[in-house]
């Protein structure tokens, strides 16, 4: 199958993560949708993992063609549970979690490795986490300028406390091929845990020298590992 002929052929749904929303994904969708390929971004409310499995099942069921799911941060909980949808054809981890069954985000982190950054995440208010906004920036998206910084700082969305302790009930990566761009410099989820997550997953995996936010900073690395998805899920 040709490359037009795949993007054609192949829907791609992009999960944002917590403390960002769907625009966080805009370079990624111009590049893709100018590739043929047809793009679905998901408005995850980050309530509750239920939530934002439903919000994710939508955008899948309205999907043209077989899909590659791409979640970014815990935005790999979403796509690990909604990934076992029969539509979906391959699951792309951007700098993400990989939970396994009876895994959340909150069980994954509750023992950092030695070292490890402390992402400057606040106490809960009203049972919603947020991100200090004064480290936002050197945390989250250290190679973003310091404009782009701080308005993602300034608008970012709540994380509730469903969402983190959310636990995956059938983890999609057991039956679908999966990709993983690890963020070699993310302050959020430390690199070697991903590289440990990825290798849990079996997934084919690029290491890229970005912060947490790789898809704003570096967004034709993500469209990259997205599209090698999309020919090596589709036949």
């Amino acid at each position: 199958m040709s490359a037009t002929m795949t993007a054609a052929a192949v829907s791609v749904v992009l999960v944002h993560g917590a403390f960002v929303d769907g625009s966080g994904w805009k370079d990624v969708y111009e590049k893709l949708t100018k590739d043929g390929y047809d793009v679905a971004v998901v408005q995850n409310p980050t309530t509750s993992l239920a939530d934002d499995v439903a919000a994710t099942q939508r955008a899948i069921a309205n999907a043209k063609g077989p899909v590659i799911l791409v979640g970014h941060s815990y935005g790999g909980s979403i796509i690990s549970e909604a990934g076992n949808d029969p539509k979906v054809a391959g699951l792309v981890y951007v700098a993400a979690f990989v939970p396994d069954k009876g895994e959340s985000v909150a069980s994954l982190t509750a023992n950092p490795p030695p070292g490890a950054p402390q992402a400057p995440i606040l106490p809960p208010q009203d049972g919603f986490l947020s991100i200090d906004k004064t480290k936002f920036h050197a945390a989250f998206c250290a190679d973003v300028d310091a404009r782009t910084a701080k308005f993602m700082a300034d608008s970012q969305p709540g994380w509730g406390l469903g969402a983190v302790g959310g636990v995956v009930t059938q983890a999609a990566w057991h039956t679908k091929p999966s990709w993983y761009l690890v963020a070699s410099q993310d302050g959020m989820i430390p690199p070697p845990a991903q590289a440990a997550m990825a290798k849990k997953a079996n997934a084919t995996t690029v290491e890229v020298k970005a912060s947490h936010a790789v898809m704003v900073s570096q967004p034709a690395a993500v469209v990259d590992i997205i599209e090698k998805a999309a020919k090596g899920a589709v036949k």
